[in-house]
């Protein structure tokens, strides 16, 4: 009896070592904080992945808080964030200070004028050539919407540009051949603040990342603004071809087949002091590249070609 009893509980131990062996140590759930902040024009993607990030990972806290390129990449540069977000191209002074840049998604800048034009039925018919928008912003050569449209109409033209450090004006300055510093206008701090400031003024003309002019509900044109057609071919009119501005997934496919010109379109970038070594911070840049790309049609933005979410992975060290 006793040699059973002593089986039986030889047996038992084995039993449970096996089970124990089998058992492997959970990987320790992801904790921690992320923090981001910069450019308008990357603020809505940012809330978004921020939003379906916490889903999976419930421990992680994100705080994303707008104010422009210049502060975004000022902001990474000191420590103060995480992440900036910067819309613009990295320059090679904040490369030599540190900035590491990944590129997240794309998107453009759009010249915009008031629903209330009262020439707006020709601007939508001629369309405005490049060459024009330099007398605009950068001679000052145009003074009147009859300087812009080619006739002899006196009405004053009101220009209006950003007064902050910002990717939308670098890139419109860009597109122009310019930077910044070089447009003229009367100056508006944010996205949100030249849109107003255009919807507002009959004969204002003005620039704005396509969130911030494009109804995230109906992907129109916001109650109000208008989407000034460029004339790319310099024909005087606006062709078929070159009309993608009657909703947001028009524009975006034009964006994303190139028929909406680079500048002003351009890539998104998150941007760290040095690469990232924290492994929230890694594995948040990873999962944006990866799953987190499927949020950004509905967002309003381009995804990145999968050569560049190769090279945005590679770059990280996680391929």
């Amino acid at each position: 009896m006793k040699r059973k009893k002593i089986g039986i509980v030889l047996l038992g131990v084995s039993m449970i070592s096996v089970l124990f062996s089998s058992v492997r140590p959970q990987e320790k759930e992801l904790e921690g904080n992320v923090s981001l902040s910069g450019a308008w024009a990357l603020y809505p993607m940012a809330l978004k992945w921020a939003e379906e990030f916490r889903r999976l990972h419930p421990r992680v806290r994100l705080d994303v808080q707008a104010g422009g390129a210049g502060k975004g990449i000022a902001d990474a540069l000191a420590g103060v964030v995480d992440f900036g977000m910067v819309s613009r191209a990295i320059h090679p002074a904040e490369v030599e200070k540190g900035a590491f840049a990944i590129a997240v998604c794309r998107d453009a800048v759009v010249p915009t004028i008031s629903e209330k034009n009262p020439f707006l039925s020709q601007i939508i018919e001629m369309g405005v050539k490049k060459e024009t928008f330099d007398a605009v912003w950068i001679t000052e050569e145009a003074k009147t919407w009859g300087n812009v449209l080619g006739t002899g109409d006196k009405t004053p033209l009101h220009v209006y540009t950003r007064s902050d450090a910002c990717g939308a004006a670098e890139t419109w300055a860009d597109f122009l051949g310019k930077r910044q510093e070089d447009l003229k206008g009367v100056g508006v701090y944010g996205d949100p603040g030249l849109a107003e400031a255009v919807r507002r003024d009959p004969l204002g003309l003005g620039y704005n990342n396509i969130n911030y002019v494009y109804d995230a509900k109906t992907k129109k044109p916001v109650q109000g603004i208008m989407i000034l057609p460029i004339d790319l071919n310099r024909n005087g009119k606006i062709d078929e071809e070159e009309n993608f501005y009657r909703n947001r997934d028009t524009l975006t496919r034009a964006i994303a087949s190139g028929a909406y010109p680079s500048p002003p379109a351009r890539d998104l970038y998150l941007v760290t002091k040095g690469k990232p070594e924290k492994k929230t911070l890694i594995e948040f840049l990873k999962w944006i590249l990866g799953d987190g790309q499927q949020y950004i049609p509905e967002t309003g933005y381009i995804a990145l070609s999968p050569e560049k979410l190769a090279e945005g992975l590679q770059k990280i060290g996680a391929r």
